[in-house]
């Protein structure tokens, strides 16, 4: 199938795209990657009748590594930001979720900051930027606001952005010292979207467990951060209880059944996934002797 008639709009700024969408209203969606957009209007699942292209609009396609955190413009595709060695260098887990974003050719168009717009509980980058705590730099007709995580994602691919606003940027802040990271997710293909992916940052300082928090993907409507320095602060990772922070994740996720697999599997491997990358990241921080990874 082929979109329904659309007008395309070539905005060269940030402002200019701003009034385009401030113009059409409801009847517009911003094009950038186009990875998630573009079949949903092949399936004519959206008609909209506008789109506006903001591919074209300067001082949207960089990577900012800063002291506090690594800044990712709208149209810094996955591929360029998973091979960025700065990014790498300062917050691992960016490239460790990246490799398992769909395939290296979506990944060569898609934008990281697309697909946290499309909010889809099952895109890795909505959970990393949970875990993260990052924030959305959104720019509309009154100017420009920052939103956390727990404000943007409303829903199933819902957020707050309003139709007169754009989502110029995301940051990822880095990591406290002694922290490292994992991630993991398990799907019937590689580059399929993923039954169950579990993120995992865990600190350790002088040989102690001092922090560890998870989030997930395909488990939970909205990119959600479950915190589970209570079940394992305090202990050595080599003597850490990862089970019972398995249980306690299967407690929290509430996964739907579909035509992959039941809710009660999603679950399991949801526990079973946390187990392993909480294992890992703990030990990354261990070896690490205080940097950040």
């Amino acid at each position: 199938m082929k979109p329904a008639p659309f007008v395309h709009h070539a905005p060269r700024s940030v402002e200019e795209a701003v009034d385009v969408l401030a113009q059409v209203g409801h009847d517009g969606k911003v094009l950038a990657g186009g990875q998630s957009l573009i079949p949903i209007l092949n399936m004519r699942l959206a008609s909209p009748g506008h789109l506006v292209d903001i591919n074209r609009v300067a001082g949207l396609d960089r990577v900012e590594v800063r002291d506090g955190d690594v800044r990712v413009g709208a149209l810094v595709r996955h591929a360029e930001l998973e091979h960025h060695e700065g990014a790498y260098a300062a917050l691992p887990l960016l490239r460790q979720a990246l490799v398992n974003v769909a395939h290296p050719a979506i990944r060569n168009r898609g934008t990281t900051v697309g697909s946290i717009a499309h909010a889809d509980a099952a895109g890795e980058m909505p959970a990393i930027l949970a875990l993260t705590e990052g924030v959305v730099e959104a720019a509309g007709p009154q100017g420009t606001r920052e939103i956390s995580p727990a404000d943007f994602f409303l829903g199933a691919l819902e957020t707050c952005l309003a139709e007169d606003e754009l989502a110029v940027a995301v940051r990822f802040p880095r990591f406290a010292p002694g922290t490292a990271t994992a991630f993991a997710e398990s799907a019937r293909r590689h580059g399929d979207y993923a039954m169950a992916g579990v993120a995992a940052a865990v600190t350790v300082v002088d040989g102690v467990i001092t922090g560890a928090r998870t989030s997930f993907v395909s488990v939970t409507d909205v990119p959600s951060v479950l915190d589970l320095t209570e079940v394992l602060g305090g202990s050595e990772p080599a003597g850490a209880d990862w089970a019972a922070a398995a249980e306690v994740v299967r407690g929290h996720v509430e996964p739907e059944a579909d035509i992959h697999a039941t809710a009660d599997y999603r679950r399991m491997l949801a526990g079973e996934l946390a187990r392993r990358v909480l294992a890992q990241a703990a030990q990354n921080a261990a070896t690490t002797k205080g940097s950040s990874h």
